[in-house]
């Protein structure tokens, strides 16, 4: 039997993106302190631009970085992260973590998303901290590779599909590959990155995350590169420096709001957010 989803109030998805917001502030002081480059990316970006600040249905915000970048803002958290307040979890640091990018979570607070309720680690409200890794120049060999990067995410995903899949074949499907061990997996996925990683592409992208409509086999290195600080929320946070371009190239025409129906967020099987005396 699937478990019942919960849609969260307006004034309590705007609680959840404030708390969101306390986790992007730590991440700039972090990364202001130790000179690691960063910046605030999809729809985290397009909320900026269209709304100077949460697109208001939207229930998760999104940091990116190289990956040598990445590698050091994971170590640096040992030393800056404030763990009165947040914890880093990334598949290195956390037994049955199953993804391939890290998240910064907030302590006293749970926000679990549908089909990841048996998830053996703790599931605050939390920001996705993402590495971005060299894509082939070759369009022939992004295509091998992009099909590897889908087949090792499958992998890892198994553990969550083998549970929540609609479709009695996949589930079994999920169920096979859930049985090949995790540290197997991310060992593949690091042969994977650091091959390709030996010199600079034009396109990076984000190995552990599907990346549909034009995005499928990367973007353009550049866009990370070239970075201007942009408002979100009333603070100042590093973006594309030409965001046009770049969500013109993720989104279309990005300034025209979605259909009312496609404005909702994730489904949560239950959320909890801080006590009253803790909320900024």
């Amino acid at each position: 039997m699937q478990p019942e989803y919960t849609t969260m109030p307006p004034e309590d998805l705007r609680q959840l993106q404030l708390i969101q917001l306390e986790m992007l502030l730590e991440v700039d002081r972090i990364c202001k302190k130790r000179n690691i480059k960063y910046c605030i990316i999809a729809g985290t970006t397009l909320g900026a631009v269209r709304h100077k600040g949460y697109i208001p249905w939207d229930d998760d915000a999104d940091v990116a970085m190289f990956r040598s970048e990445y590698e050091r803002f994971c170590k640096v958290c040992e030393e800056e992260l404030d763990e009165s307040r947040f914890y880093l979890q990334t598949y290195k640091n956390t037994p049955g973590y199953r993804w391939g990018y890290g998240k910064i979570r907030r302590k006293g607070t749970e926000f679990l998303r549908k089909g990841q309720e048996h998830m053996p680690y703790p599931t605050g409200i939390f920001i996705d901290i993402f590495p971005l890794d060299n894509v082939p120049d070759n369009k022939y060999v992004r295509r091998i590779h992009n099909f590897a990067c889908t087949v090792i995410r499958k992998m890892l995903w198994s553990a969550v599909g083998a549970k929540s899949d609609r479709q009695a074949f996949m589930r079994g499907i999920f169920s096979i590959l859930s049985l090949i061990p995790r540290d197997v997996v991310f060992w593949l996925h690091d042969i994977l990155m650091r091959f390709y990683n030996r010199k600079p592409t034009q396109m990076v992208r984000k190995l552990m995350f599907p990346t549909p409509n034009n995005g499928y086999y990367g973007y353009y290195r550049r866009w990370y590169e070239e970075l201007a600080e942009i408002e979100f929320e009333g603070h100042l946070f590093p973006a594309a420096k030409n965001y046009d371009e770049y969500l013109s190239f993720k989104f279309g025409n990005y300034m025209e709001l979605p259909p009312i129906e496609q404005r909702q967020g994730h489904p949560a099987t239950r959320y909890k957010l801080l006590p009253e005396a803790e909320r900024k």
